[in-house]
């Protein structure tokens, strides 16, 4: 660790504090992660090296301990008091942040911002059932990602997770950043064509209930954030869910039993309620 060489207690804390992913780090500890997985996945871009030395060192210094994990594979890792005192000064980073920093493009990691979305989730919200929702992002169109919602957890996945989506969300990572900050309110979201809800009713407004905004949602920003870049989605695509068989507007071709789908706002998201029809599954991979 490289040193300023001064007494001053701001200098000594920037030796530890100020390198690079240490501060990423000590906020996803904050947030509740505690396996290398999970704070790997929560820093996309870290190698799994400089993730272990970062690890070390803040061991070294008493900021977290590694124990066991009672799995047999792996440890977890916990803050100490010490490190738990570090909320007061990442909050301030984030609000200053949110207050004189303008959110660019380079901020726009797709990865993090749904593991972002999966960390804003509230479980009490969730329904006893869980729910899967496929995200479509239209700057990641070769991707393909879900949601896997359970009250006990929430994650994101890159392949099918083998159970049919209740959801399927049509909207960007940009748009998905600035819903998280509250730049954008669902209203605006949907007027745009920036964020679409494909499912049933009761599943989109239990989705809708369980996203919790950024904790520094609240905060005004001393510049209004550019919101309006993200790209507008196709309007009224033929949506096919997977274990459903097609379904066309206005009861086309393929729509079960002759029936259409049906639009309508909740809560401000634009949302397309499929009837149901008997699933037809097949495995898919992205």
């Amino acid at each position: 660790m490289r040193t300023y060489g001064q007494y001053c207690p701001i200098a000594r804390t920037s030796e530890l504090l100020a390198e690079r992913w240490t501060p990423i780090i000590i906020r996803n500890l904050l947030t509740g992660c505690c396996t290398f997985g999970e704070l790997l996945d929560g820093a996309p871009g870290i190698s799994k090296a400089l993730l272990a030395q970062r690890l070390e060192l803040l061991e070294d210094h008493g900021i977290l301990t590694r124990e066991p994990n009672p799995s047999g594979r792996g440890g977890r890792y916990r803050l100490t008091e010490q490190g738990r005192e570090l909320k007061a000064v990442t909050d301030a980073m984030g609000a200053w942040g949110a207050r004189w920093l303008e959110l660019e493009p380079q901020h726009i990691d797709a990865a993090y911002v749904l593991w972002a979305t999966c960390k804003l989730v509230d479980p009490q919200k969730i329904p006893s059932k869980g729910l899967v929702a496929r995200i479509d992002l239209a700057d990641q169109p070769t991707e393909r990602f879900w949601m896997l919602l359970q009250q006990s957890h929430a994650e994101v996945c890159s392949t099918y997770p083998g159970r049919v989506e209740d959801l399927i969300i049509r909207t960007d990572s940009e748009t998905l950043a600035h819903w998280h900050l509250r730049h954008l309110s669902y209203a605006e979201a949907a007027r745009s064509g920036r964020l679409r809800i494909e499912g049933a009713r009761a599943s989109s407004r239990a989705f809708l209930a369980c996203i919790r905004s950024s904790p520094f949602a609240g905060i005004q920003p001393a510049a209004p954030p550019a919101t309006a870049h993200g790209p507008q989605l196709p309007p009224e695509p033929i949506v096919q869910l997977p274990g459903h068989n097609e379904a066309h507007r206005h009861g086309g071709p393929g729509s079960p039993s002759g029936r259409a789908e049906l639009g309508a706002v909740t809560e401000g998201i634009s949302i397309v309620v499929l009837a149901a029809v008997p699933p037809a599954c097949h495995r898919q991979r992205s």
